[in-house]
C-alpha cells in the first residue's frame, strides 16, 4: 500500500515537472520613479509581474494625487512578484541597484521628495539579510554613503490602471519624461559602466 502511494506522488511530481516547484516570491522596491522601476524590472526573466503603486505611507489606499503631493507618507514603489528558479533575489537587487542612485537622499534625479526616496521592502528574514547585505557591497563599490532604506513590507497599493505598463502602453510620453528627467545620465554618472548591470540591453 505504501508503495502504492509513493508510486502515486511520484506520478504527481512528473506531471507537476518532475521536482517539486518553488513558490513565487514577492519584494517590493521604492526607486523614485515608478514608470521607471516597473518599466527596468518587468524585463527581466523569471519576473512573473510588476505592479505600480504605493507604500510605507499611513492613508489607506490612497491615490495618485495625494502621493504626489508629499501629504501621505507613502513612497512610490513596484511589487515585484518573481520565480526564484529563474532569478534569483539577488540578482534582482543588482539590478535594482544599477538603475537608481542609492546616494541621494531627497529623491530621484529630476524628482525629488519624500514620495520619491528610494527603499526596498523585505518579505522575510532571508530576504532582510540579503538586502543589508547586497547595500554593504554597493557601499564600498561606491565609496559613499547609501541612502536607501531596508525596511520590512508594508500595505502596498497598486496606482490607477492608467499608471501601469505605463512605458509600454505609452512610450513616446515615457521616453520625454526619461530624457527630460536626465536618468540615463545621472545613472552613469554614478555607476560608470555598470548603470543598468543585470538589465536587458532594451532597459
Amino acid at each position: 500500500m505504501l508503495g502504492r502511494i509513493a508510486f502515486a506522488f511520484g506520478l504527481a511530481a512528473a506531471f507537476a515537472g518532475g521536482t517539486a516547484m518553488a513558490a513565487e516570491q514577492t519584494v517590493v522596491f521604492a526607486g523614485g520613479c515608478f514608470w521607471s522601476v516597473e518599466a527596468h524590472l518587468e524585463s527581466i526573466p523569471g519576473v512573473v509581474s510588476a505592479v505600480s503603486g504605493f507604500t510605507g505611507g499611513e492613508t489607506r489606499d490612497p491615490t495618485y494625487r495625494q502621493v504626489v503631493g508629499g501629504g501621505t507618507g507613502h513612497m512610490e514603489a513596484v511589487q515585484v512578484t518573481f520565480d526564484p528558479e529563474r532569478v534569483s533575489y539577488e540578482d534582482l537587487l543588482n539590478a535594482f541597484w544599477h538603475s537608481i542612485d542609492p546616494t541621494d537622499p531627497d529623491g530621484q534625479f529630476c524628482d525629488k521628495g519624500s514620495q520619491y526616496r528610494t527603499a526596498v521592502f523585505y518579505a522575510s528574514l532571508a530576504q532582510e539579510a540579503a538586502a543589508e547585505a547586497s547595500r554593504e557591497s554597493v557601499r564600498r563599490e561606491l565609496g559613499q554613503a547609501v541612502s536607501t532604506r531596508i525596511l520590512p513590507a508594508l500595505p502596498f497599493y497598486a496606482a490607477e490602471d492608467y499608471h501601469q505598463d505605463f512605458a509600454k502602453n505609452n512610450p513616446a510620453r515615457y521616453e520625454a519624461y526619461r530624457v527630460g528627467c536626465g536618468r540615463d545620465r545621472a545613472l552613469r554618472a554614478v555607476w560608470g559602466e555598470r548603470a543598468f548591470a543585470g538589465l536587458p540591453a532594451n532597459h
